[in-house]
């Protein structure tokens, strides 16, 4: 075990063989050693490798050695030095510098959260399972699946691997400009909302004190959508969804044009999204449970909506019709009566489960695609009725569509007067009325039903 007085010049000049280790002592610093590997490289030079190794004796007696960092210029003799006379203050105090380290070692290793991809699975399971719920109510399934695709295709690859505390705000910065740049500052926000949730989240499991998002900005311009369908817009679509026979989509590089393909199932629940005013997953997930047929009404659990209060939704006499037919359709299906369905639209995969809210999506953007057409998303046609409902057409008061809408801001028209818990029966018959009044005037725009007096229709509409 050589023995020395260290300098740097003989730090410098200290060598090992390749594949050998030597350890030089250093007789001015007790404990302080210097321990050099030779390393051998593929081009058949030997580098080098030179730490510093501090041995020291605890107060049972041991003699344990702390791996304090490789020689360089950033951290020379006189740092090691140093450092070690620090540590030896520490140890007299009953510190053990090399057993903290074995159990942060091992501390480590058990930590199931490791990377951020560990968080984002711990996270989602705990969102699915109500474990995790930041809003002090589950996510809704759609919501998920939504974060999922946002993860898979926009924070895995590039971030996913890191350490949780090794994604900084610059890392994070740098994906979202990424995004940007590429076109999709929308899709940037909701990247940066997903890794604040997940950080959130984080903090929450005592992973890390700090979220770095907090120090990024949200980098994309987000305007609110206001795209309305005109009546020739409108009865375009609805011919479309009925029938998409002949309409193909658009062929991508090196592709052929794509036959349009929709469902009766899904025809029907797209035609149901402009009847009804709901919301893509509420229409989706319509369970034959909610459904009082006999009285034409849907009621939705505060569990369904978005914001946790129940709906009633009168059915006007085209919705029922559409309803029957749909249930029908479930039930008459080649594998109903081995697997019967809850649902008003079970998903063609697993009959316990609804279709997806994606799926409405993905059948109107081909649609739209086919018929190269100003994009429109099925939330277009919710607000399309509204604004045709309280336009001179109709007449229907602000108050009543927030009803209609299940809105509890002003934007709705009923922040004032719509509470945490409140009768599902007020204004049933006005919203009954309402509705019936907006399919048959639906009907006439789409052409189904021939047009009638205007001044009969805005009498009707009015009473509600």
């Amino acid at each position: 075990m050589p023995r020395a007085r260290l300098t740097d010049k003989a730090v410098q000049a200290a060598k090992a063989d390749a594949g050998e280790r030597l350890e030089i002592w250093d007789v001015q610093t007790a404990g302080l050693c210097l321990r050099v590997s030779g390393i051998e490289e593929k081009d058949g030079k030997v580098r080098q490798r030179k730490v510093w190794v501090w041995r020291y004796r605890t107060d049972d007696g041991r003699q344990p050695r702390l791996t304090l960092g490789d020689y360089s210029d950033a951290y020379s003799l006189a740092d090691a030095r140093a450092d070690v006379e620090r540590r030896r203050v520490e140890v007299r105090n009953g510190a053990d510098p090399s057993g903290e380290k074995r159990r942060a070692k091992a501390e480590a290793k058990a930590q199931p959260i490791k990377t951020l991809s560990d968080l984002a699975a711990i996270y989602f399971t705990a969102c699915e399972t109500g474990e995790w719920k930041p809003r002090g109510k589950k996510k809704r399934a759609s919501t998920l699946s939504e974060e999922r695709g946002l993860w898979r295709r926009h924070i895995k690859a590039d971030l996913g691997d890191l350490r949780v505390e090794d994604v900084t705000p610059d890392a994070i910065r740098k994906r979202l400009r990424s995004l940007l740049a590429k076109g999709h500052g929308v899709t940037s926000n909701r990247v940066r909302s997903l890794l604040r949730q997940l950080f959130n989240f984080a903090i929450n499991e005592e992973r890390i004190l700090l979220n770095p998002v907090a120090k990024v900005q949200a980098l994309g311009t987000e305007t609110a959508r206001a795209r309305v369908l005109s009546d020739a817009e409108l009865k375009l679509a609805w011919s479309a969804i009925i029938d998409p026979s002949g309409l193909k989509k658009p062929a991508g590089e090196g592709e052929e044009a794509a036959q349009v393909y929709i469902g009766e199932a899904v025809s029907i629940a797209l035609r149901l999204l402009l009847l009804t005013l709901t919301r893509r997953f509420e229409l989706a997930g319509m369970r034959l449970d909610e459904l009082d047929l006999a009285q034409g009404s849907w009621t939705i659990p505060g569990e369904r909506t978005k914001n946790g209060i129940p709906l009633l939704v009168p059915l006007s006499a085209d919705a029922k019709a559409l309803v029957e037919r749909a249930i029908e359709i479930a039930r008459t299906a080649k594998d109903a009566n081995e697997h019967p369905s809850p649902f008003v639209f079970p998903s063609p995969r697993d009959r316990a489960k609804p279709i997806t809210p994606a799926a409405l999506s993905h059948a109107l953007r081909d649609l739209r695609l086919a018929l190269a057409a100003t994009r429109f998303t099925p939330h277009d046609f919710r607000r399309t009725a509204a604004t045709i409902m309280a336009s001179e057409r109709l007449g229907i008061s602000p108050f009543l569509i927030g009803r209609l809408l299940n809105h509890t801001t002003e934007q709705g028209g009923a922040a004032a007067v719509t509470q945490a818990h409140y009768n599902l029966h007020d204004y049933a018959q006005e919203k009954r009325r309402a509705l019936q009044g907006w399919a048959d005037l639906l009907m006439e725009i789409v052409g189904e039903r021939a047009q009638s007096s205007n001044v009969a229709r805005l009498e009707a509409a009015r009473k509600a």
